[in-house]
């Protein structure tokens, strides 16, 4: 089995032995690649999300893992063995949909236990693994009850315990949290997250919601057109997007069109399309090319306002607010530059009153707080 070399926190190399291995996998429909030529590491006992807009072929990747689709091209290992011609049934991973996919006419214990039964496993084990799936989820109470009987999440916690309960190697959550309100879905978040801490399985999650991956997630891929735009830790996927769509896809950002206009040793200036002169740090991977045309991307929460024009050598423009939207914890504002163009601005609320539209402000930002993107 292929073991990534790893450092722990003292520095110290360790082995990490993979679960899930894809090697330049191809999946077509009528010619047209919705996965295309893909390379994905996944590690063992690692929460692992593939995330990105719909179309993108995150859930085709989820079937390819769990054997509803056959790739057309590349391999497919889990624990090391290869995939070719093995049957869902025979793969040791269990899926839990969006759907549920409950039975009906089963109450909860008979739909955990209906895998196991399959089996033909002695009715003392089942009943054994049965009651521990069901305490996993907190569902004891509510054993006898049937899917119409029950909540969306006390169905959402049926499939996962008929999903755990045949100790499968990998769990593939497809949109696990989809069909619930807002409400129930922070709450389930958390108690998916803690479930995946005590048990220590391999978790493979897709998903369209950002927060959700990033809250969650140990690792990331995003994935755009069917292929992989990045994969990194959620702050590295957030805070050093290595494309202009991961930037724009993973939570809110200011995107600037420009190109290098000059280099020292310590900042790069860019000078946008739209006339912004803007100032960024150097970073290991920042482009540092004359002339060569990149995106800045800046957050939001990153961009601060003054009434007065503070005292900065860069990065300080004056504009005008043309909206104001009350968010709760937070304010969102837009502010129209001199030069024209909108940015979006997210500020805490501290309780203090709002300004009115049309208030003249400066917005400005530290060079460390904006990136260049290379295109």
């Amino acid at each position: 089995m292929a073991q990534p070399v790893m450092q722990n926190q003292r520095g110290i190399t360790t082995f990490q032995p993979l679960d899930v291995e894809l090697r330049n996998v191809f999946k077509f429909f009528n010619q047209e690649p919705a996965v295309h030529g893909i390379d994905l590491d996944v590690r063992q006992g690692e929460f692992f999300s593939i995330l990105g807009p719909s179309g993108c072929g995150k859930t085709t990747t989820l079937r390819l893992i769990a054997g509803f689709e056959k790739a057309d091209a590349g391999k497919i290992l889990i624990q090391g063995q290869s995939m070719t011609n093995v049957p869902p049934y025979r793969r040791p991973v269990n899926t839990v949909f969006q759907s549920y996919a409950l039975f009906n006419h089963l109450n909860a214990w008979d739909n955990i236990a209906f895998g196991l039964r399959l089996k033909k496993l002695h009715k003392s084990e089942i009943a054994t693994r049965v009651q521990e799936a069901l305490k996993l989820v907190k569902m004891e109470s509510l054993r006898s009850r049937f899917p119409n009987q029950l909540s969306g999440g006390q169905q959402q916690r049926v499939a996962l315990a008929r999903a755990l309960v045949n100790r499968p190697a990998v769990v593939l959550l497809d949109e696990p949290l989809g069909a619930l309100d807002l409400k129930l879905r922070k709450e389930m978040q958390v108690e998916l997250s803690n479930l995946h801490k005590d048990l220590g399985l391999t978790f493979v999650m897709v998903t369209h919601d950002q927060e959700e991956a990033l809250s969650l997630s140990d690792r990331i891929a995003v994935m755009n057109h069917g292929k992989i735009e990045q994969v990194g830790t959620p702050k590295q996927i957030y805070e050093h997007p290595r494309t202009s769509f991961v930037a724009d896809f993973i939570g809110d950002t200011n995107l600037f069109s420009g190109e290098i206009v000059s280099i020292d040793s310590s900042n790069i200036q860019i000078l946008t399309k739209t006339g912004l002169s803007i100032v960024i740090s150097r970073a290991e991977d920042t482009p540092t090319e004359l002339s060569q045309a990149v995106v800045v991307s800046l957050r939001p929460e990153k961009i601060q306002l003054s009434l007065y024009p503070p005292n900065l050598p860069a990065n300080c423009f004056e504009g005008r607010l043309i909206n104001v939207m009350y968010l709760g914890t937070h304010i969102n504002y837009v502010v129209e530059l001199i030069n024209g163009i909108s940015i979006n601005v997210l500020q805490p609320n501290t309780f203090g009153s709002l300004p009115d539209r049309d208030t003249p402000i400066y917005a400005w930002w530290a060079e460390t707080d904006c990136l260049a993107i290379g295109q």
